[in-house]
């Protein structure tokens, strides 16, 4: 059966793994791009996702670029896609990647206000569903054909998967800095260690990249 796996999901010292304040400017809230931007924004794997050939190599970019190899879906919880709440305001939206967006696969997007599917250049198919973790895996498995599952965040999707126990592979980014606030990604996830085989890797740019396998 096919895999369901976790990527480059950065979180701080204090269990932040968003700050708090999303909005249209700011997707990550009043962290802004602390999260990213040490590790990640310069490795040649985002830059290629944009199109470019250059970036930095490494320990960071051999793990960021373990997240697009045989993936077949992505679940991603709603305010991953964006940043309106409650029911659409509009249909316009489509994400904050542009016309292209990086996935090039179905992407399920949980929400208890389910839209029509959006079709996007690239092969990403956003499908709008409301739907438990398990139901949604069932959907994404279907779509996938065989290949793994990514789940894409934010950190309440996540801890809803580590809680309903249906995670294989997860790659946390534990990165040096203090948010103080936003949304924590371990809230609720207490002896997770006795489910998993974790080893950790530290980079030069200062963050540790934890890699939890399924035992």
């Amino acid at each position: 059966m096919s895999r369901v796996r976790i990527h480059n999901f950065a979180v701080s010292l204090d269990g932040f793994s968003t700050g708090e304040g999303q909005s249209l400017e700011t997707p990550f809230g009043h962290a802004g791009e602390r999260l990213m931007s040490g590790w990640f924004f310069q490795t040649r794997t985002f830059r290629g996702m944009q199109g470019k050939t250059d970036g930095r190599m490494g320990v960071d970019d051999a793990f960021a670029g373990q997240w697009g190899g045989e993936i077949g879906a992505e679940i991603m919880g709603r305010n991953k896609f964006g940043p309106q709440r409650g029911p659409w305001e509009n249909h316009d939206w489509t994400g904050w990647w542009g016309p292209n967006p990086p996935f090039h696969t179905p992407v399920f997007v949980l929400t208890h206000h389910p839209r029509p599917s959006v079709e996007m250049e690239g092969g990403t198919t956003f499908h709008f569903i409301d739907a438990t973790p398990e139901e949604a895996l069932r959907q994404a498995r279907d779509a996938a054909g065989g290949l793994d599952v990514r789940i894409g965040g934010g950190p309440a999707t996540v801890r809803q998967f580590l809680a309903a126990d249906l995670v294989d592979h997860m790659h946390v980014v534990l990165v040096p800095i203090l948010l103080g606030r936003g949304e924590r990604l371990w809230d609720g996830q207490e002896g997770l260690e006795e489910r998993f085989d974790i080893e950790s890797v530290t980079s030069p740019t200062g963050v540790t990249h934890m890699s939890f396998d399924r035992r």
